[in-house]
């Protein structure tokens, strides 16, 4: 089909440099007119099947004020007594908004779950005027508005606290936000954790030259050679990132055992949540958030925080190249925290839910939703 065509060149450009979403070509984006046929009977369907039908459940999509922009709020689940789980998804401006529905209907069994287009990203990259965001694209900001996220959500559904749940560059903005407003946090939990973006590029670029070398893929080496020693003294450009990444993820550092991801970029096509406007707009975000977000990077560095004071709870792909996982591994065995667990994923990469979906929902169910219901009593 011509839309799906387009629509996946222009989407399968991005690669996730240790959580951040990096354009490095792009292909005519599809319009939102090409939709037609192809898509909108199966994305009834689907809407259909994931409809909301108990008395006590939530499904609302709507916009808000925050942060000084309208920013979008996707929340759904049976039973409003459940506890609040806020998504904080990766790029930045990978909205997981549109590719949720290939796994996130089981949770709301267990959790009111909110998708967040964070600014510059999906929807709230649509409901702004870009030049306007721009100027406000620093990682300060993200963190602040996560804070309003979670205080408006706890107003709006009656809580007083939220599981925090950040993906890759989401974890950046959630472990911040949490450690900043502890008082809104039952426990957070990391999937794709970067406790440290430098040791992250070296693990990655260390693993993917291992395995070059291992296969003999002679024109991975030399690719990966020519940025060597990497991320060395030298700036973390766009170029170098892209190099490194292209060899990292064609050795399953985004998605264990499969080094096409048309069944991730495509996911999109097919959400109730977003029509091909939206869709769209994934690219764009990405185009406006890397060059602010590129030059702070660098500096992100969790490895001093020693003592939290909330659950922790990391979700580890066995095979994550992308945000490599023994940075995370190292640092949760030290940090002090009411309660931890390293829960590892022998079958994922990069995109657990996606890849693990049983383990990632009774992983959250049986050591994550228990805190919450310690602190508010049974949920129905």
């Amino acid at each position: 089909m011509k839309v799906e065509k387009n629509i996946h060149a222009h989407l399968a450009i991005a690669v996730i440099a240790a959580g951040m979403a990096l354009a490095v070509a792009f292909a005519p984006a599809a319009r939102a007119d090409d939709e037609g046929e192809d898509f909108a009977e199966a994305k009834s369907i689907i809407a259909d099947l994931q409809r909301i039908v108990t008395p006590d459940g939530v499904q609302e999509t709507f916009k808000a004020r925050i942060g000084g922009i309208d920013q979008w709020l996707s929340v759904r689940g049976r039973d409003r007594d459940n506890p609040l789980l806020l998504f904080v998804h990766g790029g930045p401006a990978s909205p997981a908004m549109p590719v949720s529905w290939t796994f996130q209907r089981p949770w709301e069994e267990f959790f009111t779950v909110v998708q967040w287009d964070q600014r510059g990203a999906g929807k709230t990259y649509l409901a702004n005027d870009p030049e306007k965001v721009a100027p406000t694209i620093r990682i300060e900001r993200f963190v602040a508005d996560a804070i309003e996220v979670m205080e408006l959500l706890c107003k709006r559904y009656g809580k007083q606290k939220v599981i925090v749940v950040g993906h890759s560059w989401g974890t950046i903005v959630g472990l911040q936000a949490a450690l900043k407003r502890p008082d809104l946090v039952h426990a957070y939990v990391g999937i794709g954790q970067v406790i440290s973006v430098l040791e992250n590029e070296r693990a990655s670029f260390d693993l993917a030259l291992a395995r070059a070398r291992e296969e003999g893929n002679e024109q991975a080496v030399r690719d990966l050679e020519s940025i060597a020693p990497y991320p060395g003294d030298e700036p973390l450009t766009v170029e170098r990132i892209i190099l490194e990444r292209k060899w990292a993820q064609h050795y399953g550092g985004l998605a264990a055992y499969r080094s096409d991801f048309g069944y991730y970029f495509n996911a999109p096509l097919l959400s109730p949540l977003y029509d091909m406007e939206d869709v769209d707009a994934i690219g764009k975000g990405s185009m406006l958030t890397l060059g602010p977000i590129l030059t702070q990077w660098t500096e992100v560095d969790f490895n001093d925080v020693e003592k939290v004071p909330f659950p922790v709870v990391m979700f580890l792909g066995r095979h994550d190249y992308t945000t490599p996982p023994q940075p995370t591994a190292r640092w949760l065995a030290r940090v002090a925290a009411p309660a931890k667990h390293a829960i590892w994923f022998e079958d994922s990469s990069h995109l657990a839910p996606i890849e693990e979906p049983g383990k990632t929902l009774l992983s959250l169910v049986n050591r994550v939703r228990p805190y919450a219901i310690e602190e508010n009593g049974p949920a129905r």
